[in-house]
């Protein structure tokens, strides 16, 4: 499925970027029997309703007409939110010193299954928190910025 994100995400990134929005993220899943194309866009500001729709209908024909995805699927475009996924590595490089959350796929041999900290520096192999801690990408699930409220 990373493929069609990547597709997908070269099909439209110009065009989100003519009409003044960032392509933050795209997404393609399979959620129970149905198929989801995420579009996540940004912009200084913030995003609203309207930002959304403007995307949408900006993109849909080219979606359309480009026709990567065979299955019927649901396009959603929405704001990447407070507590942002950090997918790439744009994401991390923009959030070094933010406070983060790292969920990993199964409990390391600390027991730990979920690591919380600022985030100080990453490689292709590794993500490090402030306190020393160091953990390997392949063990990663998830990393969201985390906002207190």
């Amino acid at each position: 499925m990373a493929n069609i994100e990547e597709k997908v995400e070269s099909l439209i990134k110009e065009k989100i970027e003519n009409i003044g929005y960032e392509l933050y993220d795209v997404e393609y899943s399979k959620e129970g029997k149905n198929y989801y194309l995420r579009i996540f866009i940004d912009k200084p500001e913030g995003i609203d309703l309207t930002d959304c729709e403007k995307v949408n209908d900006e993109i849909n024909d080219i979606l359309d007409e480009a026709n990567y995805i065979k299955e019927q699927y649901f396009l959603e475009v929405s704001s990447p939110g407070i507590e942002r996924v950090l997918r790439k590595d744009k994401h991390l490089e923009q959030n070094i010193g933010t406070e983060i959350n790292i969920k990993l796929f199964k409990k390391d041999e600390n027991g730990n299954k979920e690591y919380q900290g600022i985030l100080k520096k990453f490689d292709e192999s590794s993500i490090e928190l402030e306190e020393n801690i160091i953990i390997e990408r392949k063990n990663i699930a998830q990393i969201k910025t985390i906002y207190h409220w």
